[in-house]
């Protein structure tokens, strides 16, 4: 049996969840190693398991917050949090979310969290002194294992959309549809949430391949459906105009995403980064 890309740690609590995330992540690349979610000598069975961990799956409330905040000091890892989009953080500020019915997401949400924890390392300057030792073993065993190059932004093309089976493409695009609601109704209320909806849907829409034509089509059946909804209901649908500015945002992050989709040299010192990742890294 060919030995999978990465070990991730599964700290899931829902049966169900827990069941989906194995389904979506059969194809080999992916193995989940169950972790314990309390009992006694819960920080030592953690600890027995964290050196050969790649990666975290964890849903939220799964952990006491006491837990939580024990395993925030174990050092960091590539993270994915399955459940609400609410914009706070749960472990660290390279980690992405996920709803708990959009699961079809999970590998392509799995490789953005990868290339999203090596490219804070390497914009911020990680591996220069000050940077715990921990941390910089496990962003040179990612690279390593994967090879920089095989893991920054690089997409499977075996997962893109077109390449899919039929019915594998119909799960994937009803997913990005309730993605993508889950931007439109959080974009003007709850501007943090929709921040982390945002990026949850443009990460899968990039590792995807989703073609933009699509998520034109996505934004305006979401908005016709609405928009007959309130007129049958009697009332003014004008305001959903405003949402255009919703699909703007969402394709000047996928267009950033492609932007960066070739990664800086590795090693290379702030002043052979792009100016406005220079300018980032010299704020305090």
């Amino acid at each position: 049996m060919t030995e999978p890309d990465l070990v991730i740690g599964s700290l899931i609590a829902t049966p169900q969840v827990r069941q989906a995330c194995g389904q979506w992540l059969q194809d080999g690349r992916y193995a989940l190693q169950p972790l314990p979610l309390g009992g006694e000598g819960w920080h030592e069975r953690i600890m027995a398991a964290w050196d050969g961990l790649d990666g975290l799956l964890i849903e939220q409330n799964a952990l006491e917050p006491g837990l939580l905040d024990q395993l925030r000091q174990e050092g960091l890892l590539p993270t994915v949090v399955i459940g609400a989009v609410t914009g706070e953080v749960t472990c660290h500020e390279a980690e992405v979310h996920l709803q708990a019915d959009q699961l079809e997401q999970l590998p392509y949400v799995l490789d953005a969290a990868v290339s999203r924890f090596l490219e804070r390392r390497v914009l911020r300057g990680d591996a220069r002194e000050g940077t715990a030792p921990d941390q910089w073993r496990l962003s040179r065993r990612l690279e390593d294992r994967l090879g920089y190059l095989g893991v920054f932004y690089k997409r499977d093309p075996a997962l893109f959309l077109r390449h899919l089976p039929a019915a594998e493409q119909a799960d994937l695009l009803r997913s990005l549809e309730r993605s993508y609601r889950d931007v439109l109704l959080s974009y003007f209320r709850d501007p943090p949430a929709a921040n982390q909806a945002i990026e949850s849907y443009v990460n899968t829409a990039f590792f995807s391949d989703l073609p933009i034509t699509r998520t034109v089509e996505i934004h305006m059946n979401l908005i016709d459906g609405w928009s007959k909804q309130l007129r049958l209901e009697g009332h003014k649908s004008d305001f959903l105009q405003d949402y255009r500015l919703a699909l703007l945002d969402v394709m000047a992050h996928l267009c950033e995403m492609y932007r960066r989709s070739i990664p800086p040299e590795v090693g290379a010192g702030p002043s052979r980064l792009p100016a406005r990742h220079r300018r980032q890294e010299e704020t305090p």
